[in-house]
C-alpha cells in the first residue's frame, strides 16, 4: 500500500538494501548455518520421545505442534525468509501433517490422536481481526489516493508556529495521531518527506535535524499503541481476550482507545521533552512548507464523512452494540459502492501484514483445538507461579525479541502462551489485575522496542535518511523504551486492580 504514499521512494530502497545483504556470499554462509539449525531442532521436536516433554497425556498430533510452534519461532527470530512467508509455511505444516484433510497415512487419528478441522485452520485467514485489519488498510489507501492525508499533515501542522521547539512538537503529535489509523511505516514514511525543506533551513551541523528525524520513528511507535488498528500486536492481544472459545472478555474499541489514547498522549509529550533535551535546536525558528494535492471533489467528502462515521462507531461500538470487527466492513462497502476504490487499489492492501498475522491465529488455534494448551495448563503448575514475575518476564521478553524481530512475529509467539498461562493461574492473576493485564502488558513492550534501526520499518526509514547514527537511535530508544514499560505497566496494573479493563 506503500506506493500511494510520498515518501516510498524510502520504503523502497530499504527493502533494495535488505535484499542486497540477504544475498551478500558472507551471509549466505551464516544463513545455511541457521536454516540447518532450524531443520535439526525442528526434526528433533518432531521425533523425540513423547516422555521427554513432561506433558501428560501428549498425542503425536501435539508434538508436531510443539515442533511447528519451535520451527516458527525460529524462522522469526532468525528472518531467513519475510515473515509472512514463515505464516504461509506454518499454514502449510498444520494443514498437511495435523489436520483431517492432511496426508493420509500421517493422519490416522486413531495412531496419532485428535486431528484439527482445515477448515479452521483455513479461517485464520478469515478472522474477524483480519477484517479490522482490512478496514484500517481501505482507510488509509482511501486517504491517500484523495490527498487527504497530506491536506490533513498541512492543517494540523500549521497552528505550532514557526519555533523550532513547537515544529518538532507539531510533527510527533501529526505522526502521532496518524498512525492510531494509519500503518505505522507508511506514516513514517509520509512525514519523512513532509521534514525535507524543515531540513534545508536547519544548518548541517545542528542537532535539529537528529531531533526531527527521531521525532517520526518514535512517534509512530508509540502512536501505534492507542487504538486496536494502530499496530498489529494491539489487534492480536484483542483476539485472544475476546476470542468466544476462549477468555471472551467483550473488550470493545471504545474501551481500549479509553486508556490507552491518554497514555500514548502522555508519552508523545515525554518523547517531545527527551528528543528536545538531547538534541537541541541550533536555530529556534524554522518555516514549514507542505504541499497539498488534496481532490477537491465529490469522493474526497466521501471519505471525509466514511471515515468520521468509522471512527464514532468504532468509539461508541459498546452503545451502538456493532462490534469494531463490524464497523471496519463500513468504509470498504461506502468505497467500494461509490468508486472511491477499485479492484487495483485492493492490490495496496498490506497482504504481507494479514498472512503475517493469519499464520499466528493459526499457531494459537492448533495449540487450543489440539487440546495442547489444556494439557500443558494441566501438567505444568500455572497456579503456584508468582503473577508479577509472570508480568516482568513476559514484559521483557517481548521487548527484547521486538527489537530484533517483527514486533507481529513476537506478539505471535508470545500471546498464545501466555494466554495459556494465564487460564492456568487462575484467580491468582487477581492481583495484578488478571489476564488483561499481562496481555495488553505484550501489545505496550512490543510497541516500546524501537532501539536499533531493525528493531520497526519507521526505525529503519528513519535510519535510511543518513540524518541519524545508530548511537542516536539507541540512545532515544532505550529511554523512551524505558518510560513507555514504566508508565504502561504501571497504568495496567492501577486500572486492573480498579477493575477498569
Amino acid at each position: 500500500m506503500y506506493k500511494n504514499y510520498p515518501g516510498f521512494h524510502l520504503v523502497e530502497a530499504i527493502y533494495k538494501l535488505g535484499q542486497e545483504k540477504r544475498f551478500h556470499i558472507s551471509k549466505r554462509v551464516k544463513r545455511l548455518i541457521q536454516a540447518l539449525i532450524i531443520i535439526a531442532v525442528t526434526l528433533f521436536l518432531w521425533n523425540a520421545p513423547q516422555g521427554m516433554y513432561g506433558i501428560e497425556g501428549l498425542t503425536v498430533i501435539q508434538q508436531r505442534i510443539i515442533a511447528i510452534f519451535a520451527f516458527a519461532t525460529l524462522m522469526w527470530i532468525f528472518e531467513l525468509v519475510p515473515a509472512w512467508s514463515t505464516s504461509v509455511a506454518i499454514m502449510g505444516l498444520l494443514l498437511l501433517f495435523t489436520s483431517d484433510s492432511g496426508v493420509k497415512f500421517m493422519v490416522n487419528e486413531d495412531a496419532v490422536g485428535k486431528l484439527l478441522s482445515y477448515k479452521s485452520i483455513m479461517a485464520a485467514f478469515a478472522d474477524p481481526v483480519v477484517m479490522l485489519f482490512i478496514g484500517g488498510f481501505i482507510l488509509a489507501i482511501a486517504a491517500t489516493k484523495t490527498g487527504l492525508d497530506g491536506h490533513m499533515a498541512k492543517i494540523l501542522l500549521k497552528p505550532f508556529g514557526q519555533k523550532s521547539d513547537n515544529v518538532l512538537l507539531g510533527f510527533i503529535l501529526i505522526t502521532g495521531l496518524f498512525s492510531m489509523f494509519v500503518s505505522n511505516t507508511a506514516t513514517a514514511a509520509m512525514m519523512l518527506t513532509f521534514l525535507t525543506p524543515v531540513f534545508k533551513q536547519l544548518p548541517p551541523e545542528g542537532k535539529g535535524r537528529i531531533a526531527l528525524t527521531l521525532s517520526i520513528p518514535v512517534a509512530a511507535n508509540i502512536g501505534g499503541m492507542a487504538t486496536p488498528i494502530g499496530t498489529p500486536p494491539n489487534a492480536i492481544a484483542l483476539k485472544y481476550l475476546n476470542d468466544p472459545d476462549g477468555l471472551n472478555m467483550g473488550l470493545g474499541f471504545g474501551q481500549w482507545v479509553a486508556f490507552m489514547l491518554p497514555l500514548t498522549a502522555v508519552l508523545l509529550f515525554i518523547g517531545w521533552i527527551v528528543l528536545k533535551k538531547l538534541y537541541p535546536f541550533t536555530q529556534k525558528t524554522v518555516e514549514l512548507h507542505i504541499e497539498s494535492n488534496m481532490k477537491k471533489d465529490k469522493k474526497t467528502y466521501i471519505v471525509i464523512i466514511t471515515f468520521l462515521v468509522t471512527v464514532l462507531l468504532w468509539m461508541f461500538d459498546a452503545f451502538t452494540g456493532i462490534n469494531s470487527y463490524t464497523v471496519a466492513l463500513v468504509p470498504f462497502i461506502v468505497f467500494a459502492l461509490t468508486g472511491v476504490i477499485d479492484r487495483r487499489d485492493l492490490e495496496e492492501i498490506n497482504w504481507s501484514v494479514i498472512w503475517m498475522v493469519a499464520g499466528g491465529f493459526a499457531l494459537g488455534y492448533a495449540l487450543n483445538g489440539s487440546g495442547l494448551a489444556s494439557n500443558a495448563v494441566a501438567s505444568i503448575p500455572f497456579g503456584d507461579f508468582s503473577p508479577i514475575v509472570i508480568l516482568l518476564i513476559s514484559g521483557l521478553v517481548c521487548y527484547g525479541l521486538s527489537n530484533f524481530i517483527s514486533n507481529s512475529a513476537t506478539a505471535a509467539l508470545l500471546m498464545p502462551i501466555l494466554a495459556v498461562v494465564c487460564t492456568g493461574m487462575g484467580e491468582k492473576l487477581g492481583a495484578i489485575g488478571g489476564t488483561p493485564t499481562v496481555l495488553i502488558g505484550i501489545a505496550i513492550s512490543a510497541s516500546a522496542a524501537m532501539i536499533l534501526p531493525i528493531s520497526t520499518p519507521p526505525n529503519a526509514l528513519a535510519f535510511s535518511t543518513n540524518l541519524v547514527k545508530q548511537k542516536d537511535m539507541v540512545k532515544a530508544g532505550i529511554i523512551m523504551g524505558v518510560i513507555t514499560l514504566v508508565i504502561g505497566y504501571s497504568l495496567l496494573l492501577f486500572l486492573g486492580k480498579m477493575n477498569m479493563i
